[in-house]
């Protein structure tokens, strides 16, 4: 048999471990061409300087010569401190990464660097451990086993994440290679959830990006899943230019202020801009204060996910159907709190000005003057 290679990378999860510090590590399934499987754990600290080196080794597919030649997969850096939000939040694009670095050409799928990186351990086999502390994940979350590992409580560790299970309410067509396409009924496992509404899903052995719009959940509607209307508003600033395509939605231009009251999954979100509400792409958007990244600009390239509304043919396998609010009913209740913020300002204001009035110093008011007394007549001074 030739040399090894890898067939397919599997995020499994992550977990959390405490020796010889408390960190986080990913669980990738790695299958080899000779049929084997082996379970193997990255930091992703480790993951990112391998992608470092990779870069290196290929600079004109990592796009250091030419941006348009890159083929080499993104990877962001990793943060100053990792903790569980972002070892979660992470997994999305880690998997996307594993799976597009496999089928780069072989050159690159297949040199050492690759190879040697995903082999097996001593410390995949026999985990450095604290006795008191860690767990077995084969034994405790019915992983593969691999190799001589010892198996301990597993009550102190994270992972592999249980998925969540949503249905396809209707055929999609992927618009790129990085998508997945779904046909009504599909059953898939949601790895990431991202509020710009593309949400990381496998299906069997596909995996790629899915618009929430097309998903529901399998115990239920999901109007619990979003978050009440927030009539105070977020600032946000818009990062990329939209023009209205449905008379509901607002057109803005780069650089425009405005205010955030609803976050929906779909990814479409109700924002107000001085009186007037309506949906705008929540990728297009950025926190205000928040600082902009390669990251974001790049996801901004993307186009916007179908909202809920420009679905045809959905089949919900609930009885009750999604609750919508009307952008009538944004408008009123929007210009209610408006008003109401604007009676309580007025209210303040003229409670401050009576206190002011109160409590003015003696000797900023205004002095009596004394009273002159009359002059005396000509007459008077003359005798």
């Amino acid at each position: 048999m030739g040399d090894a290679f890898i067939r397919h990378i599997e995020l499994l999860g992550y977990e959390k471990r405490f020796f010889p510090s408390q960190h986080y590590v990913y669980m990738f399934l790695v299958k080899w061409n000779d049929l084997s499987e082996k379970l193997v754990y990255r930091r992703f600290t480790e993951i990112y300087e391998f992608h470092k080196a990779l870069k290196e080794m290929f600079p004109i597919e990592s796009g250091d010569i030419n941006m348009e030649k890159r083929i080499i997969p993104h990877l962001p850096a990793p943060k100053w401190f990792d903790g569980q939000r972002s070892t979660q939040n992470r997994q999305g694009t880690l998997a996307e990464y594993c799976y597009t670095l496999v089928n780069l050409p072989h050159k690159i799928s297949r040199c050492l660097h690759v190879v040697n990186f995903f082999k097996v351990r001593h410390d995949d086999m026999n985990p450095v451990t604290d006795s008191h502390t860690l767990g077995c994940p084969g034994a405790a979350f019915g992983l593969p086993e691999v190799g001589n590992i010892s198996c301990f409580s597993h009550t102190d560790i994270t992972g592999p994440i249980v998925l969540q299970t949503y249905r396809a309410i209707a055929d999609y067509e992927k618009s790129s290679k990085t998508e997945m396409a779904l046909q009504a009924g599909d059953m898939v496992d949601v790895v990431e959830k991202s509020e710009n509404g593309w949400w990381f899903c496998q299906l069997k052995n596909k995996r790629g990006w899915v618009p929430a719009s097309y998903l529901e959940p399998m115990d239920g509607p999901d109007e619990s899943e979003e978050q009440e209307p927030n009539y105070a508003g977020e600032p946000y600033i818009v990062q990329k230019s939209y023009t209205a395509m449905e008379e509901d939605e607002l057109t803005l231009k780069e650089g425009d202020t405005i205010e955030v009251i609803h976050k929906l999954l779909d990814g479409w979100w109700v924002i107000r801009k001085d009186e007037t509400t309506g949906y705008y792409p929540s990728m297009y958007l950025q926190k205000a204060g928040e600082v902009n990244t390669s990251v974001k600009s790049e996801l901004r390239n993307r186009s916007a996910p179908p909202r809920r509304s420009t679905i045809r043919n959905a089949k919900s396998i609930h009885k009750q159907r999604r609750k919508q609010i009307s952008q009538e009913t944004y408008r009123r209740n929007s210009r209610k709190y408006i008003q109401s913020r604007r009676n309580m300002k007025e209210n303040f204001q003229n409670k401050v000005n009576v206190i002011f009035e109160k409590k003015e110093p003696e000797e900023n008011k205004p002095k009596a003057q004394p009273a002159v007394p009359p002059r005396p007549s000509k007459d008077l001074i003359l005798n």
